[in-house]
């Protein structure tokens, strides 16, 4: 099994190493999906569904996205 590794920013970004990049095709621009099986997250490249189902569901998860509500959680 190969590790790699990334550090989180202070916005919580982090890069891609390039071993994940090239076993996922991944180029700029592209998406990814994180796949949450309890405490364990999968990550992979997003599939045209994926796409689909976050944009049909987009406009009904506005009920925290002011300002305030950014700046009270940021530092969860």
């Amino acid at each position: 099994m190969q590790t790699a590794t990334s550090k989180l920013t202070k916005k919580y970004q982090a890069t891609i190493p390039e071993p994940v990049r090239s076993l996922l095709h991944l180029e700029s621009g592209d998406e990814i999906a994180f796949d949450i099986e309890g405490d364990h997250v999968h990550l992979r490249k997003a599939r045209p569904l994926d796409l689909a189902f976050a944009q049909s569901v987009e406009d009904t998860l506005t009920e925290w996205a002011t300002k305030a509500d950014e700046e009270a959680y940021r530092d969860l």
